[in-house]
Parts: C-alpha cells; sequence; structure tokens
C-alpha cells in the first residue's frame, strides 16, 4: 500500500471498503444455504425436551425457594 495524505484513501481503500460489504452479504447468504431445518417430528421433540427441562428447573428453583424462605423465617422468627 502507498503512503497516502491524511484524510484521503487510495483506490485500494476505496474497493476493500465498499467489495467488504458485499462479499459479507454473498457469505451470510452461502451459511444460510447451509442450514439444515429440523423435520416436524424432530422439532417437536425438541421442543418437549425444552418444555420438560424448563419445568423440572422451575420445580426445583420453588423449592429451594420454599425451603431457604422457611429457613429465614425460623431463623430470624416470622
Amino acid at each position: 500500500m502507498t503512503d497516502t495524505r491524511e484524510g484521503q484513501s487510495s483506490p485500494t481503500d476505496d474497493r476493500r471498503r465498499n467489495g467488504g460489504f458485499v462479499l459479507f452479504l454473498r457469505q451470510v447468504v452461502a451459511e444460510l444455504r447451509k442450514v439444515v431445518r429440523p423435520t416436524r417430528d424432530e422439532l417437536v421433540a425438541y421442543t418437549s425436551v425444552v418444555l420438560v427441562f424448563v419445568v423440572a428447573i422451575m420445580i426445583y428453583v420453588g423449592v429451594l425457594d420454599f425451603a431457604f424462605g422457611r429457613l429465614v423465617l425460623w431463623a430470624f422468627g416470622g
């Protein structure tokens, strides 16, 4: 690259800057074409697993909340 005066850009810099965005968009489209979408059965199975996991965590946190609440009331009177 050649030296440029402050505030000026070389033609190479302009091409790199303008072409960079177009290259980025082309790469995004290329990556999106590689995406494999789940089948309906897979989607139902994955959704079920997530919902069961969330409910289990909610129950676990609820039990801990109840236990610590009772412990605090016992310790500090209530």
